[in-house]
């Protein structure tokens, strides 16, 4: 399958996913250039490298580099000096070739090799490090002074940073010299938010712009008191819900995090209108279509409740995707940390399409889909289709 990706995105989320498992760039240029080389992960003093090896006759060199510089090594070799490689991740193979006008295919197959351990007795590498001490995760007492995950905390630990992998997976498309305008609707105590605003200015010193909402007007009011003690002068937030919401300037992140039933919805709706980037939804209590949802062949898992409650829930977030799909976005459905506030654990993510796709098929999917079950999503009314 052809991968419709430009090459240093496609490095770009290796790199940044850490997925990369073994690469090799063949049939050099010219002469001058050094025959194969083949770069692999290790772990040196705990810290992820990457090792070149060229071979120069019977001779094999060997070089060590970190991962912005192995990408730039890679993106330049490869569109300059050689005429194919092959990039082999933890998710899938990428056979590149390139022509001698220099044209780059990215050719995608399923993943060949099993991930391996680069080290017998490497703890498991999170987003945000432990034993470090990190000052919001300190305040807001997930973490002690000294950098110690409290014990009673590790899960809320461990949900910030599955969350964190979700955000840098979705880094590679965004404008990466932009101001990025980030809006969390149904912030709450504003863990995952706090912990947004360190990773993408504290960790990667991006500049962003972060508005968290809420309804809880004390919640509220502590958020912005923890803020201000912190020195995180781009992230601020008000009591109020996304409908009502009027942003200053253009949003490219929306997050909605445990919104209750067709509050999702809404969510989901403004972020469209927006003409967000990006959207990442973790829905909740999805009552709508419990009472509509009929279908005499599926009688009996329609007559027992709690079965016909997560079936709903199913067929509720599989038309928020496909609707998603058909608004512009490519949509994916991963599994995620359950919150406190709820126990779903999964997440929608959508990010917009580059280029225009033809949305005729995923609208006859969506009709036969919601006509088999006799169901109207809120969604469905913001969408034009």
């Amino acid at each position: 399958m052809q991968v419709d990706k430009s090459l240093d995105v496609l490095l770009l989320e290796i790199f940044s996913q850490q997925t990369l498992l073994y690469a090799v760039l063949s049939s050099p240029r010219e002469k001058a250039v050094k025959g194969k080389v083949s770069i692999r992960p290790i772990t040196t003093s705990g810290k992820i490298l990457y090792q070149l090896t060229s071979q120069e006759g019977p001779q094999a060199f060997h070089e060590n580099l970190e991962a912005p510089d192995c990408r730039v090594f890679l993106s330049e070799n490869i569109q300059q000096n050689y005429k194919q490689a092959l990039i082999c991740t933890s998710k899938a193979d990428y056979h590149i070739l390139v022509s001698q006008k220099q044209r780059i295919t990215i050719l995608q197959k399923p993943a060949s090799r099993a991930k391996v351990s680069l080290s017998h007795n490497r703890q498991k590498q999170y987003v945000l490090e432990e034993n470090k001490p990190i000052s919001f995760l300190v305040k807001l007492g997930i973490m002690s002074s000294d950098g110690k995950v409290i014990a009673k905390k590790y899960d809320k630990f461990k949900q910030i940073n599955r969350f964190l992998e979700m955000i840098r997976d979705i880094l590679p498309h965004l404008d990466q010299k932009q101001e990025l305008s980030i809006v969390d609707f149904g912030c709450g105590k504003a863990y995952l938010t706090f912990a947004l605003y360190h990773y993408l200015v504290n960790e990667l010193g991006r500049k962003i712009n972060v508005h968290g909402l809420d309804l809880k007007r004390e919640v509220i009011e502590e958020c912005q008191e923890l803020a201000e003690k912190l020195d995180y002068s781009n992230l601020s937030f008000a009591v109020g819900d996304i409908e009502h919401y009027t942003p200053e300037k253009k949003i490219d992140i929306v997050i909605a995090l445990h919104a209750c039933d067709t509050a999702t919805d809404a969510a989901i709706a403004q972020a469209i209108a927006w003409d967000a980037s990006v959207i990442l939804c973790v829905p909740c209590c999805q009552h709508e279509l419990f009472q509509q949802i009929h279908n005499p062949d599926i009688i009996p898992l329609l007559r027992h409740g709690i079965l016909k409650e997560r079936f709903a829930a199913l067929v509720t977030d599989a038309a928020r995707a496909q609707l998603l799909d058909i608004a512009g976005y490519q949509t994916q459905v991963l599994e995620f940390i359950d919150l406190e506030h709820t126990p779903k654990n999964l997440l929608i993510r959508a990010i917009k399409r580059q280029s225009p796709k033809s949305i005729s098929q995923s609208v006859e999917e969506y009709k036969v889909f919601k006509q088999l079950l006799g169901v109207t999503p809120t969604l469905e009314k913001s969408i034009r289709f």
